[in-house]
């Protein structure tokens, strides 16, 4: 398993400019919770996945299974 940024710098930067405003919480969610803060429980809930292979919510992170 390996966990990747996004090849889409771009991207990488607006996602982690929203991130430095939002505190480090998500800026693809409106709630500001434990749960929210990045990397997001959703995220860190499909790398236990061992079938679970692709980007986080707001596609920031790649999950390989290789």
């Amino acid at each position: 398993m390996r966990i990747t940024e996004n090849e889409d710098k771009e991207l990488v930067k607006t996602i982690k400019e929203g991130l430095k405003q939002k505190g480090g919480y998500c800026p693809c969610r409106l709630e500001r919770t434990p749960d929210t803060k990045c990397m997001c429980k959703e995220f860190r809930d499909q790398i236990k996945d061992p079938d679970f292979e692709g980007y986080c919510h707001c596609l920031l992170y790649y999950k390989s299974k290789d």
